[in-house]
């Protein structure tokens, strides 16, 4: 992409595109299905007949030279240019400044401490290339900071303490040391050193572990902990020492990287992505440029992207969702020759400024999405991160995929909650003008439809408690990727038809490419082996397989005659066992990945099998390999996986082979597999690289990461490459490697590609070599200048979402028409968190049994889905099909079995909330905990019984206008009664009793932290016990008291006369329990806190004043 920028900051100014050359052999002929399973012979022309004829039957020798050139120019035989090795910076030096005259400020050395400790323990300092940190040079610094700043803050090095704290006053959140300066001058030194190596080719990718941190800081000006800008310093580095023209800087701190975003506003060769806390201004640094309408100015309009939270508490699939929706198609579309990541940690659950629920696995996907980009050539620079643990675990997390280690799976469900698909709805409506990639269709679903949801979101979700942060673990693996491929599988040929397209040439072919580019030396080969009878048994009916059985002793006219009985197949006496290797083959390396002995695979064998239905052989397939696969990998777990269908193929309105309404997208499977049959269905040729780039990042990733499978199975037919005779398309292996790697985020990296379709050899070749080289770990070659999707490609891709978007609520993020001022925000509200186990919403079920399979034939129609949700996450295999021809067993996806789960969460989500009668008059004095209920209004009864009656409460709109007004004047007020968090966190509830009586029974239940560095002050339970009426140890008052949970003394709380605050401030307990709600306060967090360390004590105080057990502790 051109770095000169859109000519116009007033009008539509998308980037565009000169369509490449058109494939030259585009398929002329519309095969014709006629033949079901069981029928009789037919004379009408069948697929073998057709591809005989015209362009469909051997491609030209102008073409192939034509696909052949292409080819070269992709540079795939040069093994020796993909750099290897990840760069590490980190030096002691950066640890000796911190604050003179405050201990307790949050970025000190322990920071780095913390990383390298954890860094030693995992082992990774070993496994990485290490550099030493250098000076920048102060013309380094003057690529974005002028030579007055740069001259005052060196002048900082002769200040004595006094003057250190008077010039960092005059700036907003610093200090400064007299070392301050040269270890500003190193940390930035240290990422120029990384840009170096990588730029370079010395090494792949690389981390700079420094500190001070860098993106706030400006042009002239200290800010947020920042002096020198690392970031954008080394992206001006790269650009004029190594001539980089476009750079990609994407921030994922929790704070909003202002400096950055000022300096590149006006630039077109930088863009930068900003994902971060806002809260509508009310989160530092407070600014209208962090937020979605600030895009950029000048020629630089389009090149800024924000995606502004609007409320705490955001996790792992809110962050996939702006990556895949946002980040990638505008990423892919301005093809980046390096990526910058202001990579700070504070949005890990448990940080104290963040707030959020992110994990470390969440951003080790999020680094492994990156390394697709560029080339692989990605740095990160550390930037916050104040709590220890989860910022050593985020950054251990990070470096362990750069280093190529697969993607822990996710703890919890990829469903970006409602907040977030406000942010990115509106982040889309800003940027869609200027980026081909992000044109929608504007999408509207009944309003009916999604208030309904909306409620069902709200009952079900509750109150959402991450999981305490796992000690995460890497595979040690004999070798990564496993390779199966058998010779004898080439004796399966056409007897009539030498020219027919499936040749036993195909995976001849690929082995050779794959040994002269030594990838099959870099893979672990694995034995073939026949396919059971019970295993096809799982998948086709014994009728069926002792019919291809006998055909072994058939004779010449017998097996013409035979093959005759079926669509477009040839049979010859080596057909079964061909079919049967290919399919025992396939299950081998089932069993070696599931099993550990590799991590990923490819599988070479033929004949294809995803058209194979249960008793019928159908378009060259014969046993359907990846459906019995899936049964196998049930099998193996001992559990019965779902199952997750997902296909991309040629369709042309039914025209195209295997012809009919099989392949239509609103094809979704039945009963309980409603849902888990995904078609998107190509309706024309010349579908190539960003047609399914696209449907990956708007359909495939979001419903696979929602439905967070255990493995992923390719039917990697390779019909759909550029110069493939029978496909039309033009997807070039680059391309294929893209899809590869993007595939390989989930299921822990557990994928398997099992060849099926593609007939021309050059470009089979090279597309399966190009898909092991991303399996090997090699990052994806750049691809070339991208066309604009086609509107037709579109169109499928939004028809497929307008159909599953009852299903899969990850596809709930679109592009809307502004009717109710969503892109003003001034509507807004913010919701708590998704569940991560969450019931049903009614009238909709949950499945059981989780394989994502794209490509399978109808033979599927055995694997069973019990009935839930999409993407209620138990145990998950998952099979794609980028295939040009559909299955016709899309649609068989079938529930054997399962059970409809209750609808219990909407009081479940009650009674983990908390209760609180809050007064209008109540103070906003944020040190204290908010008043609990008076004693007697609730003490009476039982939680137990309270939480059964209470039921949600629809505000009216002149309520919710009267509140958002208050917002400004009365900040404090009900933030406090949330846990320090903003009002619109809160969600009204109401006991017993008419809705007339509001103002005299309103309850505010908010969202607890599910964990809190002061957790260790928590000291055990008195071996006396506890007594609820025990008066406060200063006054005797018995009106509304506290337990202290470090000494276990009582005092009153501040509606009283606070001497529960006089306790803290004299001996510095953090937590403490209402003896009225048995709400948790922590005063250093300013919030409640929910957690299992707590739940003893809570448990105690319970049984002391109901004389029961808490319902469901947890």
């Amino acid at each position: 992409m051109s770095s000169t920028g859109p000519e116009s900051t007033t009008a539509r100014s998308r980037r565009s595109r000169h369509n490449p050359q058109s494939s030259p052999h585009d398929s002329s002929g519309t095969p014709k299905r006629s033949v079901k399973k069981g029928a009789l012979p037919r004379c009408s022309p069948n697929l073998l007949e057709i591809k005989k004829k015209g362009k469909m039957k051997k491609l030209s020798q102008a073409a192939e030279e034509y696909l052949i050139t292409g080819l070269q120019e992709l540079d795939l035989d040069s093994e020796a240019k993909t750099p290897a090795g990840t760069g590490l910076v980190f030096d002691d030096q950066l640890n000796e400044f911190h604050c003179l005259w405050d201990d307790s400020f949050p970025e000190g050395p322990e920071r780095l401490h913390a990383i390298k400790e954890q860094l030693i323990q995992e082992g990774l300092l070993d496994r990485c290339v290490s550099f030493h940190a250098r000076f920048a040079e102060k013309e380094e610094l003057m690529l974005v900071h002028s030579l007055e700043y740069i001259d005052l803050m060196e002048s900082t090095q002769y200040m004595k303490e006094g003057e250190l704290r008077v010039l960092a006053d005059t700036y907003d959140s610093v200090y400064l040391h007299p070392n301050s300066y040269s270890c500003a001058c190193l940390a930035s030194g240290s990422v120029l050193r990384l840009v170096d190596a990588v730029l370079g080719a010395e090494i792949r990718n690389g981390m700079a572990i420094i500190r001070p941190p860098g993106h706030h800081a400006q042009h002239s000006l200290m800010d947020g902990y920042c002096m020198f800008n690392h970031v954008a310093v080394a992206a001006r580095y790269a650009q004029q020492k190594h001539g980089i023209q476009r750079v990609l800087i994407v921030d994922w701190d929790i704070h909003h990287g202002q400096g950055t975003q000022f300096m590149f506003d006006q630039d077109p060769s930088v863009l930068y992505f900003s994902i971060h806390r806002y809260e509508q201004g009310r989160f530092w640094p407070h600014l209208p440029a962090s937020n979605w309408s600030t895009t950029g100015f000048g020629q630089g309009q389009g090149y800024t992207i924000n995606v502004p939270w609007n409320q705490v508490g955001m996790r792992d699939a809110d962050y996939i969702a702006a990556f895949l929706h946002i980040l990638l198609p505008v990423a892919f579309e301005f093809q980046p020759q390096l990526v910058l990541v202001a990579a700070g940690f504070d949005a890990l659950q448990g940080d104290p400024k963040g707030e959020m629920a992110a994990t470390p696995a969440g951003f080790a996907q999020l680094t492994h999405l990156l390394m697709g980009l560029a080339g692989g050539k990605l740095i990160l620079s550390l930037e916050g991160g104040y709590n220890l643990r989860s910022l050593a675990e985020g950054v251990s997390a990070s470096l362990h995929t750069l280093l190529g280690d697969p993607c822990p799976m996710l703890e919890s469900p990829g469903i970006p909650c409602q907040s977030a698909q406000n942010s990115l709805s509106c982040t889309l409506g800003a940027l869609e003008p200027f980026w081909e990639f992000l044109v929608r269709s504007v999408e509207t679903i009944e309003e009916d439809s999604m208030e309904e949801d909306s409620m069902e979101e709200s009952e079900e979700s509750g109150f959402w408690e991450p999981p305490v942060l796992p000690m995460l673990t890497w595979p040690v693996l004999q070798a990564r990727t496993g390779l199966v491929y058998d010779q004898r599988m080439m004796s399966h040929c056409n007897l009539w038809d030498n020219h027919h397209p499936e040749t036993p040439q195909r995976i001849l072919r690929i082995m050779c490419h794959l040994e002269e580019l030594g990838l099959a030396g870099r893979c672990l080969n694995l034995p073939a082996r026949p396919a059971t009878d019970a295993e096809l048994l799982t998948c086709h009916s014994a009728e069926y397989v002792e019919r291809i059985r006998a055909t072994q002793k058939m004779k010449t006219r017998e097996l013409h005659r035979e093959g005759a009985n079926f669509d477009s197949i040839y049979i010859c006496p080596s057909t079964f066992t061909c079919a049967q290797l290919a399919t025992g083959t396939v299950c081998r390396l089932v069993e070696a990945v599931l099993e550990g002995e590799v991590l990923n695979g490819v599988a070479l064998v033929r004949p294809p099998g995803h058209h194979a239905e249960q008793d019928a052989a159908c378009g060259f397939c014969f046993f359907n390999s990846v459906a019995v696969a899936a049964r196998h990998a049930q099998a193996i777990s001992g559990r019965a996986l779902r199952v997750l269908y997902i296909s991309l193929h040629r369709y042309d309105q039914g025209t195209f082979f295997p012809v009919g309404d099989e392949g239509a997208c609103s094809q979704m499977g039945r009963a309980a597999g409603t849902g888990f049959t995904v078609n998107v269905a190509w309706n024309g040729s010349r579908i190539g690289d960003a047609d399914y780039l696209m449907a990956w990042h708007r359909l495939v990733l979001p419903i696979a990461y929602e439905f967070n499978p255990e493995l992923v199975l390719v039917s990697a037919g390779f019909d759909a490459a550029r110069g493939d005779p029978l496909g039309g398309c033009q997807v070039s292996p680059e391309g294929y490697a893209h899809l590869t790697h993007l595939l390989m985020g989930l299921a822990g990296g557990r994928i398997i590609l099992i060849l099926e379709g593609g007939y021309n050899l050059t470009s089979i070749s090279e597309s399966m070599a190009a898909c092991t080289r991303s399996l090997l770990g090699d990052p994806p070659p750049m691809l070339a200048l991208l066309r604009p999707p086609q509107s037709g490609a579109l169109a499928s891709i939004t028809e497929t979402i307008q159909v599953h978007r009852k299903y899969w609520r990850s596809l709930w993020v679109m592009k809307v028409e502004d009717k109710e001022g969503l892109f003003s925000f001034k509507s807004a509200t913010k919701k708590p968190p998704r569940p991560a186990n969450r019931g049903p919403a009614e009238g909709m079920t949950t499945p059981e049994k989780n394989v994502l399979e794209a490509g399978t034939g109808k033979a599927t129609s055995a694997l069973s889905a019990g009935e839930s949700i999409p993407g209620h996450t138990e145990s998950e295999t998952a099979v794609m099909l980028p295939e040009a021809h559909s299955s016709q067993a899309a649609t068989s996806i079938i529930s054997e079995e399962g059970d409809t789960l209750n609808q219990n969460t909407s009081e479940e989500a009650v009674r983990a909330a908390k209760l609180i009668q809050t007064p209008l008059a109540s103070s906003i004095d944020n040190q204290t905990p908010p008043t609990s209920p008076v004693p007697g209004a609730i003490s009476q009864i039982s939680p137990s019984q309270l939480t059964r009656s209470l039921r949600t409460l629809k505000l009216s709109d002149e309520a919710q206008k009267t509140s958002e007004s208050q917002i400004p004047e009365e900040e404090g007020l009900l933030a406090e009664a949330a846990g320090g968090r903003d009002v619109d966190d809160v969600t009204l509830m109401q006991g017993p009793g008419n809705l007339a009586d509001t103002d005299q029974a309103m309850f505010y239940a908010v969202t607890p932290m599910s964990w809190c560095p002061h957790l260790v002050a928590v000291s055990p339970k008195p071996a006396t016990g506890l007594n609820v009426t025990q008066p406060c140890q200063d006054c005797g008052t018995l009106e509304e008291n506290w337990v202290c949970l470090s000494c276990y003394e009582v005092y009153c709380s501040r509606f009283v006369n606070a001497h529960m605050i006089q306790h803290h401030e004299a001996s510095g307990h953090p937590l403490v329990l209402s003896y009225v709600d048995l709400s948790a306060w922590c005063y250093l967090c300013q919030a409640y806190v929910h957690h299992q360390a707590l739940l003893d004590v809570k448990n105690t105080v319970h049984q002391n004043k109901f004389g029961e057990d808490m319902p469901h502790p947890h």
